[in-house]
């Protein structure tokens, strides 16, 4: 199984994914991000868009289902995937490739307000991400028009990390 955090950049996929690891077992951590990073570092660059978000690439797609397919027949378990799909096009490729490989997939979006999400964002760093802070209308695009309907919510606007995990875990069968 596959239990996918989605939700825009910042809304705590990273943080929540390694609680749910730990409250299911036999799970483990796949940040598909690093398919991305590994395109990336090819040089020359490959064409395309990529550099500006990797997912545009359309080697990412197939290689995240290629690897959590082999991850899976390797190790068994369960993969806690938090990785930002906001592409219903892309979400597709990857649902039906894994649907291919009989892989269940839960798709769970952590959701939270727009203002408490830039206020989270805001408070990270000295800086704020101006990567995270230009993904916040894509995402509320995506999540108006096909990404709520495509998965499970969590608002977790008002919802620690821990407890936004908790729910996750309860929702696959697993109670700690």
């Amino acid at each position: 199984m596959i239990v996918w955090l989605n939700g825009t950049h910042g809304a705590g996929k990273t943080t929540t994914s390694a609680l749910v690891q730990q409250l299911i077992p036999d799970a483990r951590v796949f940040d598909a991000e690093k398919v991305g990073e590994t395109l990336m570092d090819i040089t020359p660059e490959l064409p395309g868009a990529g550099r500006e978000n990797f997912q545009h690439w359309p080697p990412w797609r197939p290689l995240v289902v290629e690897t959590a397919r082999r991850v899976l027949d390797y190790a068994g378990g369960a993969l806690v995937v938090p990785m930002t799909v906001l592409v219903e096009q892309y979400w597709r490729e990857i649902s039906a490739g894994l649907a291919r490989h009989s892989i269940e997939v839960r798709h769970f979006v952590l959701h939270a307000d727009q203002d408490t999400l830039r206020a989270r964002i805001e408070g990270e760093h000295v800086v704020p991400s101006p990567f995270r802070l230009a993904h916040l209308a894509p995402y509320a695009e995506a999540a108006r028009t096909w990404l709520h309907a495509a998965a499970e919510v969590v608002d977790t606007t008002h919802l620690t990390p821990a407890e936004a995990a908790l729910r996750i875990a309860e929702s696959v069968g697993t109670r700690p």
